[in-house]
């Protein structure tokens, strides 16, 4: 698998189509969806799956976004659509492939009857090969540098909710076969805090191979809010880890927002999840100007080169998932 900030072919998302689950908030997630949708469209292909019944309507909405019929129930891309994949043939080119982890909504926790079928509707349309894991679980629950290493907690896939009797030493073996790594760095994350019992990918992401990008709360916050204590053992194991060269990771710190626009209990105030795509970097702000303009710094900073573009996606942050949730990059392919 590559790294997310490797060139893309295009992003695929999911147009959030079920009011059981977002009730009379779900225009404003979908207003959300349509505004993430148009700016990485300035960037690159999208490739948004719909229900059949909604796909007239979305042409006007969604124009220039490729639209392809699907049981959609829920925008969460990163954890319903494959990891894709870059697989060297015999003949020594590249193909793409779709490996899966199978998604049971992080645990049974919320309607998937559809979202558990598009995996497996993606590679058909694009006619590759669906790799299965034998896990289940989500790709927010995992990182990759593109180098063979894959970044992971532990409480969103050694737990019972997903993964019943299996060790971790198991689901490691099965995760670096499936992505084709090598290395494993473990984190002890958060369960039963958030509806995906703490994913990676508001912990700690990759950057580039030797740098590794860690949630770091403000010092006011209150020292008993228990993700404040996972950031920190999170900072702390990261901290112990060695890249492939054996060398410390540099560690680069981003602070969540203070004084945002809301802060409701479960709404999702962290600048990790961004997401990197051809020429820019797409990510939330929160109306917290001092914050907001940190985040943009640190971005452009990580990513040079590449436009920085920040967005209200408060309504998505509400139901606890970002824009980094809401995608998935299929990498180019061909001789590379």
């Amino acid at each position: 698998m590559p790294a997310e900030e490797t060139e893309h072919e295009r992003t695929w998302m999911c147009w959030p189509s079920n009011r059981r689950i977002w009730g009379p908030d779900l225009v404003d997630v979908q207003d959300a969806i349509v505004s993430i949708a148009r700016v990485i469209g300035d960037f690159e292909p999208v490739t948004m799956l719909a229900r059949p019944e909604e796909t007239d309507r979305l042409r006007g909405l969604l124009e220039g976004v490729t639209l392809v019929p699907a049981p959609v129930d829920d925008l969460w891309a990163r954890d319903t659509l494959p990891n894709f994949l870059i697989r060297t043939s015999a003949d020594g080119s590249w193909r793409l492939g779709a490996g899966r982890v199978r998604f049971n909504g992080w645990g049974k926790k919320q309607i998937h009857n559809g979202d558990v079928a598009l995996a497996g509707i993606v590679a058909d349309h694009l006619g590759v090969e669906l790799i299965e894991s034998g896990l289940v679980g989500e790709g927010g629950g995992l990182e990759v540098d593109g180098h063979g290493t894959v970044m992971a907690a532990e409480s969103s896939w050694v737990n019972p909710n997903r993964n019943p009797g299996r060790s971790r030493e198991d689901i490691e073996a099965a995760l670096l076969s499936l992505l084709g790594a090598d290395r494993m760095i473990w984190v002890e994350g958060l369960a039963g805090q958030d509806i995906t019992d703490g994913h990676i990918d508001t912990l700690a992401r990759f950057a580039a191979e030797s740098t590794i990008v860690i949630d770091a709360p403000a010092s006011a916050v209150d020292p008993g809010d228990p993700w404040a204590a996972v950031a920190a053992r999170t900072r702390e194991q990261v901290g112990r880890a060695r890249t492939s060269a054996g060398q410390p990771y540099t560690l680069v710190e981003m602070t969540p927002p203070t004084a945002g626009r809301r802060h409701d209990e479960d709404f999702l105030a962290t600048y990790m999840n961004y997401y990197v795509c051809n020429g820019a970097v797409i990510a939330p702000q929160f109306g917290d100007r001092a914050a907001d303009a940190r985040a943009r710094d640190v971005l452009e900073r990580l990513f040079r080169g590449r436009e920085v573009v920040q967005l209200d996606i408060d309504p998505i942050a509400a139901g606890g998932g970002g824009i980094h949730c809401a995608t998935q990059q299929q990498p180019v392919t061909g001789n590379q």
